[in-house]
Order: C-alpha cells, then structure tokens, then sequence
C-alpha cells in the first residue's frame, strides 16, 4: 500500500497497468487498492501541480500566519472550515509554534490579498493577529520541481 501512495504522489497519471507492472500486481489489484484508498479518505482527490507563474506573472502567492482565540466547543475547527471555505485559499493548515493557522492564498494581484487579509480573515472575531508573507519565487511543490531554470556553469568572475 505504501508504494501505491508513493508512486500516486509521485504520478497520479500513471495507468493501472503501469503500477501494476511497478509493483508486480494485476491491474485488478490496483484498482481495488485505489479504490480503497479512495472510500477509507486515504486519497482526498488528484491534481495537477502547476508553475502558476508560468501561466500568469502578475498572480501573487501568500502565506498568511493567523494567532486565533479557539472556540469553546469546536477548538480551531470551526475557524478553519470558515477560512476553507474562501475561493482563494488553497490550504488551511493548525500548526504549533508562535502562530496557531497557516492559511495559503492566491491573488491575481498584492491589493488582492491584502484585501482578502482585512476585510475576511481580519474580520473574524476569533482571529487576534495576521502576518503575511508574500512568496518571491516557487522551487518544489508537493515533491516536485517546479524552477527548472538552467545555472550559469560559467561560474562568478569577481575582480
């Protein structure tokens, strides 16, 4: 099971036929394991990882820390189904540390997140503190290479 996860998070694209032949399984038993992990929640759904700046250069992506007063009957929950629930927010994640939420936004723009921060996540009465972090440029995402720019093998020449 472990090396079916591992080769979906690797290629989700890959056949049946493919994994079976990279595990030494049958195609049937492949798709019985998936569909498994599928009904158990294991498997949550499938995507593509994209090189957002390739498609647009003037998209803006955010890490936004949250310091939040927990709910008295639902904890951190409730707050972060709330903040889940916003079109732009890819990621809702509890963390320990100086901050209790790490939420991750996509913007067409800076104005754009910087709207999102004060008039949604600002306004949530649980909410006491935000702290924005803008990201300049994406290496690796989900395990994969996203910059594939070639280095200069020139090297630095200083005088």
């Amino acid at each position: 099971m472990d090396s079916l996860i591992k080769l979906l998070k690797t290629n989700a694209r890959l056949s049946n036929a493919e994994i079976a032949v990279m595990l030494d399984k049958t195609e049937e038993q492949i798709a019985e394991e998936i569909s498994k992990l599928e009904c158990n929640g294991i498997i949550k759904g499938y995507t593509a990882i994209i090189d957002e700046a390739a498609i647009d250069s003037n998209a803006v992506f955010a890490l936004i820390e949250l310091k939040v007063t927990p709910q008295s009957q639902s904890g951190f929950d409730e707050i972060a189904q709330e903040i889940s629930s916003y079109e732009e927010v890819e990621s809702v994640r509890l963390m320990s540390g100086g901050y209790d939420i790490l939420v991750s936004v996509t913007g067409n723009n800076i104005r754009d997140i910087s709207q999102f921060v004060s008039q949604r996540l600002a306004a949530i009465d649980a909410v006491q503190s935000t702290t924005t972090h803008f990201v300049l440029k994406n290496y690796k995402e989900n395990g994969i290479i996203i910059n594939n720019d070639q280095t200069d093998e020139r090297g630095m020449i200083s005088p």
